[in-house]
């Protein structure tokens, strides 16, 4: 029965740890931007073709 107690305050202690850890990420900004991350995998490979192309005609000027 007492390995029941030791368990539960366990749990509680680390739902506590997990909680803070929550509460400090939304204090610091980390969900703020909610709509840039669904959007940017849409524009990804403009900028992967902009840059090799920088990257190609750096290289042929050389």
């Amino acid at each position: 029965m007492s390995v029941i107690y030791l368990l539960l305050a366990l749990s509680i202690c680390v739902a506590i740890v997990f909680f803070v850890v929550f509460l400090l990420s939304v204090k610091r900004g980390q969900y703020d931007d909610l709509h840039s991350p669904a959007v940017r995998m849409l524009f990804e490979d403009e900028l992967v073709e902009k840059t090799s192309n920088n990257l190609t005609s750096k290289n042929q000027k050389s």
